[in-house]
């Protein structure tokens, strides 16, 4: 059993930073500008973070709902959001 938990856990390891670069290149393939053309420096790193950080937000999203069960929108939503987040 031991075994086969090690072995597990070794191919794991090596397919989670693998998934991760795929993600990271789908989200530089998606930087691009309104123009079309590719970006460059700051605004791509920050064009990438925000796609990379998009798939943790859905999560406070999804959760960023009023009492009586409708979606909140505005300020609301985004304190609503940050406080998910813990920030």
């Amino acid at each position: 059993m031991k075994k086969i938990i090690i072995a597990l856990s070794i191919a794991l390891s090596f397919a989670l930073p693998s998934y991760a670069f795929a993600d990271q290149a789908a989200c530089e393939a998606k930087a691009v500008s309104k123009d079309g053309k590719p970006l460059h420096g700051a605004a791509k790193d920050a064009s990438i973070k925000k796609c990379m950080g998009s798939a943790v937000d859905s999560g406070c999203e999804a959760k960023a709902v009023s009492k009586d069960g409708k979606p909140l929108y505005g300020a609301a939503k985004a304190a609503s959001i940050k406080k998910c987040e813990g920030k």
